[in-house]
């Protein structure tokens, strides 16, 4: 550790430009995958524009709990279904991962098909459990 904090301090343009491009990378992967919602928003974007909700966990996790009239397609098998996404592309789409950090790659893939409105919610199942939000077990 101290020799991390002597190289930090020895070489603050490199360490700098490091963490720029690091932030740089995360940041324009979160934005390839679409914007994060939270449960509330998603929760709006349910009943007002009539969202569909993609749970891209698998189906095991899928059946312990997921959100009302989700659609679930596991993340490893998106680009091979996403013909099943196909009625919904004219409407906004949420991803729902686990806890968040997974919808980004998933939600790049429909992007890239053509789906414009694409969401992630932000902290996934796991948000959306700590919020005493329903979920439908199947």
């Amino acid at each position: 550790m101290e020799q991390l904090i002597e190289f930090l301090g020895n070489h603050p343009i490199l360490c700098s430009t490091w963490f720029g491009l690091m932030a740089a990378i995360i940041w324009s992967e979160g934005a390839r995958g679409g914007a994060q919602v939270s449960p509330a928003q998603a929760t709006a974007m349910i009943n007002r524009e009539d969202a569909v909700v993609v749970d891209i966990r698998k189906k095991e996790e899928f059946r312990t709990g997921h959100l009302p009239e989700a659609i679930n397609i596991p993340a490893a098998n998106i680009e091979s279904r996403i013909g099943e996404l196909e009625p919904y592309k004219s409407k906004p789409v949420i991803l729902v991962c686990k806890a968040g950090t997974s919808a980004g790659a998933a939600g790049a893939s429909l992007r890239k098909a053509g789906f414009e409105n694409v969401s992630r919610l932000k902290g996934g199942i796991m948000e959306w459990q700590s919020n005493k939000m329903p979920l439908v077990k199947s």
